[in-house]
């Protein structure tokens, strides 16, 4: 177990730039809670995650006061529901997806995730239920988070599901339009997703994993930003030293969490994700790394390349520190979350191409972008089979979270408050994909996925 003197040297951090543990995230199986009758399911899933977590945040407040590390949130992710009852209609998963936000909320957790499916070769009659679902569970919860799975470099594409999800976000938005459209914020739609990610929405626990574990997510771009700021003028290969071993210290401290969270819990300590998280704060900001690289600004030529030297500097700086990275570890681009993004966007130099460039190289994809509440479905469908295209060819993770916010056009605001911002409505084309994604069916998997 790391000491408190191995963390001497990030009191700093801490006290000046913004350096905190994001989530203690509990993964909880739920494949032994499944069975035919929804209320017994129910009565399950609530006496499991409630008897587990129990102390989850107690035990993460104590971390908090004894080292003075702040952390963010406490979260669970559990199964993928649509894995725990095959049989049940929409209105039996909704039944599901409100039993986790009682559990949430009596337990004092931010989010639980895992109200989702993984559906990037085909889908099973319970999976369609559960997607068609989506909508009316986050409407009706204030913590549930769904995620799905679209596509694999294994498995290619499923369209079917593009074209699910594509009205699921919209339906979403819709019946959450009192609220700027908020419950397209707790979705998120996948390609290659980690089963061990910490991070919402698209925390859950993948079936590979333990019965119970503890995963921690820790984020320092105020850290980043301020290593990069004091280093002054150098070449990019000393700028790329260091940011590894900046985020080599953030990871110890991860690491020291991760281990003491688990030992008081007594459950295994899963991964430590260090992924450059923004907030709207001032100085917490990946779009201000950048920027201190020597971009004008973020969006402008050669933000890709500054981006993918940041990436690849945080990963190697994780690994050194911690045998047990996973998770996304990387740079996030959330547009309403960075204070620097939403100035970019609003000035009109990050764009949604650009964005997506972007995409390429860092660690998720096109996320919290809110567009103007008229887009159509096929432009959403076709957002997210691009974003899924990048995933699929490179054998990486990508992901969109977007918000057609209903009322909204471009040059208007939403406003979510806390972690999640506000978004400038940026401008999406309106030349439509609608032929091409009403061919439905599935976009084989890369060459490159023969591998065996």
């Amino acid at each position: 177990m790391l000491s408190t003197g191995d963390i001497i040297e990030t009191i700093n951090m801490i006290r000046e730039e913004n350096l905190d543990i994001r989530t203690v995230t509990m993964g909880i199986s739920l494949i032994d809670c499944a069975g035919d009758d929804v209320r017994a399911v129910c009565d399950r899933i609530y006496s499991k995650i409630t008897r587990l977590a129990e102390k989850l945040v107690p035990v993460s407040d104590g971390i908090e006061k004894q080292y003075g590390i702040p952390i963010v949130n406490r979260r669970i992710a559990v199964t993928p529901v649509s894995l725990i009852g095959g049989r049940f209609s929409p209105d039996d998963y909704i039944r599901i997806a409100e039993t986790l936000d009682r559990a949430a909320c009596d337990l004092g957790v931010n989010f639980i995730g895992g109200y989702g499916a993984l559906v990037q070769k085909g889908s099973t009659v319970g999976e369609d239920a559960l997607i068609e679902s989506i909508p009316y569970a986050l409407a009706s919860t204030a913590r549930v988070c769904s995620s799905v799975n679209v596509a694999s470099t294994k498995a290619g594409i499923n369209m079917d599901a593009v074209i699910k999800m594509g009205g699921v976000i919209k339906k979403t938005a819709e019946l959450t339009a009192s609220t700027g459209s908020f419950g397209c914020a707790k979705i998120v739609v996948f390609a290659n997703v980690p089963e061990d990610n910490p991070f919402m929405a698209g925390a859950f626990h993948g079936v590979s994993e333990p019965e119970t574990v503890i995963n921690v997510g820790v984020s320092g771009p105020g850290t980043v930003a301020s290593a990069i700021a004091r280093k002054g003028h150098c070449s990019l290969g000393e700028l790329a030293e260091t940011v590894k071993r900046t985020a080599f210290k953030i990871t110890r401290v991860g690491q020291l969490v991760a281990a003491e969270a688990a030992s008081r819990l007594g459950v295994p300590a899963g991964i430590v994700d260090l992924s450059l998280a923004p907030t709207p704060s001032v100085g917490d900001s990946v779009a201000r790394i950048l920027e201190n690289m020597g971009l004008e600004t973020c969006g402008c030529p050669g933000t890709t390349a500054a981006l993918a030297l940041l990436n690849d500097a945080v990963k190697k700086g994780g690994v050194m520190a911690s045998s047990s990275v996973g998770g996304l570890s990387g740079a996030f681009i959330p547009v309403s979350e960075d204070e620097g993004m939403i100035a970019a966007a609003r000035s009109g130099a990050l764009t949604l191409s650009k964005l997506e460039a972007m995409t390429a190289v860092c660690s998720v994809g096109l996320d919290m972008i809110a567009l103007p509440g008229d887009t159509d479905e096929a432009t959403i469908c076709g957002i997210i089979a691009d974003e899924a295209a990048i995933g699929v060819v490179n054998g990486k993770t990508t992901a969109v979270r977007v918000i057609p916010a209903v009322g909204y056009d471009v040059g208007d605001e939403v406003n979510f408050g806390g972690l999640f911002g506000s978004a400038p409505v940026m401008p999406v084309s309106r030349l439509s994909p609608a032929a091409f994604i009403s061919r439905g069916g599935r976009i084989p998997a890369p060459i490159q996925s023969l591998k065996n």
